[in-house]
């Protein structure tokens, strides 16, 4: 950790100091905004979130063993008697940005450790969980827990990095434009990866091309002899990002850093073919030679996995350490997620949705498990798709089109007033049944579970704020 005292913590927060303590404790160096998870010797920053204010839980975080309390308003600070005599109260303008430079600081530390930023439209967790495993086989590192991937986030994960790591993994996302730019000067990558470029966040982002220049964002960091790994899929993407790559780059940018392609298209620097997928793993061919599986479904997790090889190489990994690293890699948590609930036969992938990721969902399901052999049917569960703006009707109606084509699937079951668009391009399709509900509270999560039977296989996706696990709680309910 950067600082080691309580005038070197003050120096990188550019804090002045409320309360001093009269017999100051030793710092561990821990950082915390959560008063549940303070240890002794830590410290806790009060942030002000959506949902919560850290201001309001300074005493809990003192009992916890914090030592020193970070924070902007100073009226809710308890009296120094009931603090003790061990507690230091810093005081700063803005928590979050003070966590965001002291996050700053502790990355200028990590000389040894080659950071690496993963950013994208969709991909993005599967991608680091699949870095955190090959990586970590053969070298010592830490990786963004979940989806820690905003101005909270990505400063915690870079505060947890030790000075002795090989590697430091951050997920870095966004909702709109001017979000990735701050968090990629904190980060400042050794190497960038952008897994995909799809119609995110179009409420904040606007169009596609918003969403490419806000994900370029995240290379205009890159150090100096850093290294661009970018999706092939996507041309416009890389025609934004070309003069950053340009064969005579200034003086003034440093060592020239370098740009690695992957994905499916012809022009792939690191190209994946002949995908084939089932319900347990893909498989594919990595230019035409190199034959590589990862345990997750779906031909996405091909370019996930070939951008993940890319990084590895650069990391001097061989090939046997690359393939054994894919081989144990376990996907996040609601991302194609497989159960089994009364019978019922679960597919969670309604951690997050947008267009291109409900695509890519329904095109998986169509290959791996809609010719599985049981005598259940092929269910859908589709919500709405969220932060999509004025396009968002048309691109629900989009996805019951898809849903159509597909083929796969003999009841739909739409929640929400978004997915209620979709209803009618199904419908059109002639022969699925299309059953909706309004939203996935409690009385109508209970209804649509009552429509399932054993055996049935059951893809859920949607925008995580639908709550389509509510279904899966109740089919254990029942």
């Amino acid at each position: 950790m950067v600082f080691r005292s309580i005038d070197s913590l003050k120096s990188a927060l550019g804090a002045s100091v409320l309360v001093r303590a009269a017999a100051p404790a030793s710092l561990t160096g821990q950082v915390s905004i959560d008063s549940r998870a303070v240890s002794p010797g830590s410290v806790f920053i009060a942030i002000k979130g959506d949902r919560t204010d850290g201001h309001l839980y300074l005493q809990q975080a003192v009992t916890g063993g914090a030592c020193v309390l970070v924070v902007h308003d100073p009226a809710a600070v308890p009296p120094a008697a009931s603090l003790g005599r061990g507690v230091t109260v810093l005081q700063v303008p803005n928590t979050a940005a003070a966590l965001l430079r002291l996050a700053a600081a502790h990355r200028k530390t990590l000389d040894g450790t080659q950071v690496i930023a993963v950013g994208g439209s969709n991909g993005k967790t599967t991608t680091c969980r699949l870095l955190q495993a090959v990586l970590g086989g053969s070298l010592r590192g830490t990786a963004s827990p979940k989806s820690f991937n905003n101005a909270v986030g990505v400063p915690l994960t870079i505060l947890g990095a030790k000075k002795t790591d090989q590697f430091l993994i951050c997920e870095v996302g966004t909702n709109a434009p001017g979000e990735i730019a701050p968090l990629a000067a904190v980060i400042e990558p050794d190497i960038a990866v952008i897994t995909s470029i799809g119609r995110e966040h179009l409420e904040g982002l606007g169009s596609l091309e918003g969403v490419i220049a806000e994900e370029a964002r995240l290379l205009h960091a890159l150090r100096p002899g850093g290294m661009a790994v970018v999706t092939a899929d996507c041309p416009a993407l890389l025609d934004a990002i070309a003069p950053l790559f340009a064969a005579k780059q200034p003086a003034s940018m440093g060592a020239p850093r370098t740009l690695l392609t992957f994905g499916r298209a012809a022009s792939a620097d690191l190209r994946a073919t002949d995908i084939e997928v089932t319900p347990e793993s893909t498989a594919f061919l990595l230019n035409g030679r190199e034959r590589h599986s990862v345990p997750m479904p779906g031909a996405h997790n091909a370019c996930n996995a070939a951008a993940v090889i890319a990084v590895a190489r650069r990391l001097k990994l061989g090939p046997e350490a690359i393939q054994a690293g894919l081989a144990t890699a376990k996907g996040p948590d609601m991302r194609m997620q497989r159960s089994v609930v009364g019978g019922v036969h679960f597919i969670n992938d309604a951690y997050n949705a947008n267009p291109d990721s409900t695509l890519a969902a329904i095109d998986t399901f169509r290959l791996a498990f809609a010719p599985a052999a049981t005598d259940g049917r092929r269910v859908l569960i589709l919500g709405d798709m969220l932060e999509l703006g004025r396009a968002a009707p048309d691109l629900h109606r989009e996805m019951g089109e898809a849903v159509a084509r597909a083929g796969c699937f003999d009841l739909v079951v739409l929640v929400g007033s978004l997915a209620l668009n979709a209803a009618s391009p199904i419908a059109a399709g002639g022969r699925v049944q299309v059953s909706c509900h309004p939203d996935a509270g409690p009385s109508h999560a209970a209804t649509i579970a009552a429509l399932l039977q054993p055996n049935d296989i059951v893809l859920l996706k949607a925008s995580r704020g639908t709550g389509l696990e509510r279904i899966i709680e109740a089919m254990g309910g029942r």
